[in-house]
């Protein structure tokens, strides 16, 4: 109960100081508001950048042409050899018929050219399209796939996909560590904040020392009041999050420059977002608060 009756007193006198020492903590929250944007922003930025990498990761096929003249136990082995390559995550095979259908069906260009031909006169080939593990590796994976007996001709959109693949990364890693970079600079911008505002209360903290009160029923309430400043500090940043990215996504379509590369659907993405800025935020205003009052706590 003792616990309970200095929790309560705790969350009482903080909202107290909060009302109290307004104009200190207005400073804090505007700090907060201001550095939970940027956060945010990045936030976004990195999360998709990932899902383009991740769709195009899902998306990109090997197409593996085989010989006209592969005969059907030929073919057999190219897929036993196919299969046992270690980047192979899994592979379908159309003949060429199918192939044919398959192009009639997508074009009516190419359905009036295909029709005119017999099968005998087609020039396409029986394909495998190949999904990899790992796409870093894929041109390594079609150079292997491309020695092999009866393959004719391996694409997989070489040069475009490799400077994707590598532009996409690059950006990832750079979002990550602006996200990183960002929470520890709100860090140290909070807690520079919150001392003012506690040094400022120097006395206060002095005189319940004087009259023997723990240092965690001192630390306790300032604890709870940078808890509550990062609240109040990211409410802000959460509706521009989430009414912000609507805005973004249903502006460009879904997508950016082309349709692969899509962004991430608002739902669930803009909660999960916004309670990633809230628990920064929260987080951050109580190791501020921690931080800048152990200092007057020291003997």
């Amino acid at each position: 109960m003792k616990v309970f009756r200095m929790l309560g007193r705790s969350i009482r006198d903080a909202f107290k100081s909060v009302i109290r020492n307004f104009s200190l903590s207005l400073a804090s929250i505007s700090c907060i508001t201001i550095t939970l944007i940027i956060v945010s922003i990045a936030l976004i930025a990195s999360f998709n950048v990932e899902n383009f990498t991740t769709a195009i990761e899902r998306d990109m096929t090997i197409v593996v042409f085989l010989d006209s003249d592969a005969t059907e136990k030929e073919i057999e082995q190219v897929e036993f050899d196919i299969k046992a390559i270690e980047n192979v995550e899994k592979y379908t095979f159309q003949t060429k018929k199918e192939v044919k259908e398959r192009m009639q069906k997508e074009s009516e260009v190419f359905n009036t050219v295909l029709s005119s031909w017999e099968d005998e006169e087609s020039p396409l080939k029986d394909t495998f399209q190949v999904k990899v593990k790992d796409i870093e590796k894929i041109k390594a994976t079609a150079d292997e796939i491309k020695s092999l007996e009866n393959v004719s001709v391996v694409r997989y959109g070489e040069g475009m996909v490799d400077k994707m693949v590598t532009a996409f990364s690059s950006i990832e890693k750079v979002t990550y560590g602006v996200v990183i970079a960002l929470v520890v600079v709100t860090v140290f911008l909070i807690i520079n904040t919150i001392k003012l505002t506690i040094s400022a209360r120097r006395k206060e903290i002095g005189i319940m020392r004087l009259v023997g009160a723990s240092n965690i029923t001192i630390k306790l309430p300032f604890i709870i009041e940078g808890m509550i400043l990062g609240l109040m500090g990211s409410i802000i940043p959460i509706v521009l999050t989430t009414y912000g990215y609507l805005v973004f996504y249903k502006h460009f379509d879904g997508h950016l420059y082309s349709k692969l590369i899509q962004l991430i659907t608002p739902e669930p993405f803009i909660y999960q977002a916004s309670l990633i800025v809230l628990g920064i935020g929260i987080l951050v205003g109580m190791i501020g608060s921690a931080s800048a009052v152990r200092r007057y706590l020291k003997i």
